[in-house]
């Protein structure tokens, strides 16, 4: 297996400031629209030529602070919701989780017109609208030995039936190992490269294009102290979808020369089937 990164560096704002200066004056988050169509736009070049897929990496996304707190409220931790050969040790809060009026604030910051402007200027995908259900997104943890397999994710809202079209991944982790594993790995579309590793390390966002070969996780068992788990933000957006999309439930690869498990051709069709036919699952 060749990899051509090991741990990719973002860039950062050598003055300091975060990408994105989300103000709290009067108690609750806010984004100015203008500087966010702005910032959005001056990083469009970089995103859309990103290499394997339409991605990019910024350091310093916003006041470090701010995700701070966001740990100290953080959910009391549960047993991993996810056990099986493709995921371990995983645990995701959704709303009715987050017992945090600081963290819900933020959530809709993200989700709001003016976070959305700054993605579509950066990505160029119009029309991007939230998900009000946070379906597989939220709060996000990992404990020591849990690991996440290789995969694009479901290009289908379940019960809105949106388009997925990009992942807001933003690390909550200080003072990361980099031996203890955990970065997010990118691989190319043919499965024969990850071409970038992201370190969890808090203030760093990734965001990239949810297509259906937009394979990425962090597969490998992660070598943390027992009382350290991987934390992160995880938000997705979508838009309407056009024309026929053949929808498909997460599609779980396999890395070249590993023991790893891929997702069977019968389970990908009873996926689609249950689709079809309009058997919604329910959130």
């Amino acid at each position: 297996m060749t990899q051509s990164v090991l741990a990719e560096r973002a860039e950062s704002d050598t003055t300091g400031k975060p990408v994105l200066d989300f103000k709290r004056d009067d108690g609750f988050f806010e984004l100015d629209r203008k500087a966010a169509r702005e910032i959005g736009a001056s990083y469009a070049e970089r995103y859309r030529t990103a290499s394997p897929f339409p991605h990019i990496v910024l350091d310093n996304f916003m006041d470090r602070e701010i995700l701070r707190e966001v740990n100290r409220e953080f959910p009391q931790s549960e047993k991993g919701r996810f056990s099986d050969e493709f995921s371990q040790l995983k645990t995701g809060y959704t709303l009715d989780k987050i017992r945090s009026a600081y963290i819900q604030d933020l959530f809709s910051a993200l989700n709001s017109a003016a976070f959305l402007n700054f993605l579509e200027k950066m990505t160029g995908i119009q029309g991007l609208v939230s998900d009000p259900r946070f379906v597989g997104g939220g709060l996000h943890e990992t404990r020591r030995g849990g690991h996440l397999s290789i995969h694009a994710d479901f290009n289908i809202h379940p019960t809105s039936r949106m388009r997925r079209r990009l992942n807001l991944i933003l690390f909550l982790n200080e003072d990361w190992n980099e031996e203890w594993g955990g970065a997010l790995e990118l691989w190319n579309k043919a499965m024969t490269a990850c071409e970038h590793k992201v370190l969890p390390e808090i203030g760093r966002a990734v965001v990239f294009n949810t297509d259906s070969t937009s394979y990425h996780g962090h597969p490998d068992p992660l070598e943390t102290p027992p009382d350290i788990t991987r934390r992160s933000i995880a938000l997705y957006y979508y838009t309407v979808p056009e024309g026929l999309r053949i929808p498909h439930t997460t599609v779980w690869k396999k890395r070249p020369g590993t023991n790893d498990k891929a997702a069977s051709l019968g389970e990908r069709t009873s996926y689609v089937i249950r689709h079809l036919l309009g058997k919604r699952s329910e959130y």
